[in-house]
């Protein structure tokens, strides 16, 4: 078989493999590239060395059996035999996402263990599996974000093996999957890439150093690099869709954006395959051009993550107001309805946070509502805070069955966060299995000292390194089935299941959202179509106005609710309990 590999600054170039050593040859038709014929099959470990120097692992290597600092090994991609190979994909309109972290789904941490569980992902009514991201990362256990390898798959969690079986079986049951990839850098440990090229430059810099070399000069083949392994992870996995990690910190002053060009190669890949692919973005530029159609002179993407509609959530149900959620903090309830409305909260406006105006308005006339993905909770939701809580530990099941009203009847597409469905109890901590034992100790030290900083006492943080912190992240199965987890759990399945069947609620008109809110009182109302859903996050009952009079229509029948509940009686008035939530719709 033929090796390449791109070394434009290497005199000399060996392919090492357990035949041998092979000189390789310059591509005269690639500047920079080296190639070399040698036999090899599936699972064959390989390398090359620069200018007589140690063995290194290929960039676009497949797979890393012994971790991200051992040699690579060749994988056949037509070997696996795919029972779902006709799978005709699912799209993002309609859909209900469930962000799973395959290392903490199940005590396991494989994804043979989380492709088990996935019967109650179909029978809660989820579309999407979004998991987090897959490639190599030093040890065995982490959160995915310090990857390397960006072709390969994380070992521990199954390989290329474990993951096209995962993908099988998701799709043999209905649902799509889509995987979260990093793009903005590198983990520090097991990060080769310099040693081979310029995928990184110094002409920008970012919070994790050096920026990944999108317009210096090299750029075009560290695009290519990068395009080719979003392609690939399409292709050769069958997946339906990436999430593109944190796209604002992508340092590209090309006329033609690195994200443009990755748009347009999904959407022709898409196109060959005949079955929809679909790019998810984090960001948070609070920009709709983002999403907006290439045509239509915007970057392509087919949605993004709202952060807007979470934080004005997450302040009104716990009236934080730290960091950013000061921009909100101040009338959470003006700014929930504002997001549920407008998409953005910062839509031009004045962010105290960041001390000027930012954002850009969304025309709600022209863009779809799904292409904003809505959720109360994500790992960075959860995992960034000092002891990496949820929800559950400070929140009634009450006000947690408010929250999933306002994400599952809102008008995004909604995503939930593993666990969040039954009000899983167990923390989602901060965790790392650094071999290199001075990043160890940066890691857990910087992060005491950074949450020190906010009046944590340094020895309550968790240490990242210690097993334990990764064994108390892991979900507890068991809780399901006891209360209250129960009844939230068949809550979620019932709002889920109401966004299946009612038309109303998956409609993309963000301009036809009809809003009410009282701040002091604690109570959000909202419209859609011919239905009505009522929010009261107060301890105390609510009177909530829906409408009276001959010639207003009333929301006069139940149709989901967490505690009973009359419809309005002929003043018009809901009489809602203390942290409850109800759907109704309009006789």
């Amino acid at each position: 078989m033929q090796f390449e590999v791109w070394a434009p600054a290497a005199e000399s170039v060996v392919l090492c493999t357990a035949g041998g050593q092979s000189p390789m040859d310059r591509d005269e038709r690639r500047a920079g590239w080296w190639t070399a014929e040698a036999e090899a099959a599936d699972g064959d470990r390989y390398g090359f060395s620069l200018d007589g120097g140690p063995v290194l692992p290929d960039p676009r290597s497949r797979r890393q059996p012994d971790g991200p600092d051992g040699r690579s090994a060749v994988v056949d991609h037509s070997a696996y035999p795919w029972r779902t190979a006709a799978w005709a994909g699912r799209g993002l309109p309609g859909a209900v996402l469930y962000e799973l972290h395959v290392g903490t789904f199940t005590e396991e941490g494989t994804f043979g263990a989380a492709a088990e569980r996935l019967g109650h992902l179909v029978d809660l009514g989820i579309t999407h599996v979004e998991l987090m991201p897959v490639c190599p990362f030093p040890g065995t256990h982490g959160w995915g974000y310090e990857g390397v390898s960006l072709w390969a798959v994380h070992e521990p969690y199954g390989g290329p093996a474990g993951l096209k079986h995962f993908v099988d079986t998701a799709h043999g049951l209905g649902l799509a999957v889509v995987l979260d990839v990093v793009h903005n850098h590198l983990g520090p440990s097991g990060n080769y890439l310099p040693a081979f090229g310029p995928y990184f430059t110094d002409t920008h810099h970012t919070p994790w150093g050096s920026a990944v070399n999108l317009d210096a000069p090299g750029s075009d083949e560290v695009r290519a690099y990068l395009l080719g392994s979003a392609l690939a992870w399409l292709r050769d996995y069958h997946l339906d869709g990436l999430r593109l990690d944190a796209v604002h910190a992508l340092a590209d002053g090309r006329a033609l954006t690195f994200l443009e060009e990755l748009s347009t190669a999904v959407d022709a890949l898409a196109s060959e395959l005949g079955r929809p692919l679909g790019l998810i973005a984090e960001s948070d530029l609070c920009d709709p051009r983002t999403t907006t159609p290439r045509t239509e002179g915007g970057i392509g993407l087919h949605a993004q993550w709202n952060d807007d509609f979470h934080h004005a959530l997450h302040t009104a149900l716990t009236g934080e107001s730290q960091g950013y959620y000061a921009d909100f903090a101040t009338a959470p309830f003006t700014a929930l309805a504002k997001t549920m409305t407008s998409a953005f909260f910062h839509n031009g406006s004045y962010s105290s946070f960041r001390g000027r105006t930012h954002g850009r308005p969304v025309d709600v006339t022209r863009t779809p509502a799904h292409r904003f993905v809505g959720y109360a909770q994500t790992h960075d939701q959860i995992g960034n805070r000092a002891l990496g809580d949820r929800l559950a530990a400070s929140l009634s099941p009450g006000l947690q069955a408010c929250a999933a009203t306002l994400v599952l009847t809102g008008p995004f597409t909604p995503m939930l966060f593993m666990g969040e469905e039954w009000g899983a109890r167990t923390p989602w901590q901060f965790f790392t299995d650094h071999t290199d034992p001075d990043l160890a100790r940066a890691v857990r030290e910087g992060r005491r000292r950074e949450f020190a900083a906010h009046g944590w006492a340094e020895e309550d943080i968790p240490d990242p390194q210690d097993p334990a912190t990764r064994d108390r992240s892991c979900l507890d199965w068991s809780e399901p089935g006891r209360e209250p987890h129960a009844r939230l759990h068949a809550w979620s399945r019932e709002l889920i299941a109401l966004r299946r069947t009612l038309p109303d609620l998956s409609d993309p008109d963000l301009a036809s959202v009809k809003t009410a809110y009282d701040q002091d009182s604690g109570w959000i109302a909202y419209r859609r179509g011919d239905l009505r859903v009522a929010v009261n996050l107060s301890g105390k009952p609510a009177a909530i106005p829906l409408g009276a009079g001959r010639h207003r229509r009333g929301a006069g029948r139940v149709l989901a609710a967490w505690d009973p509940v009359e419809p309005p009686g002929s003043d018009g008035l809901l009489h809602l309990p203390p942290e409850s939530c109800v759907v109704l719709a309009d006789d």
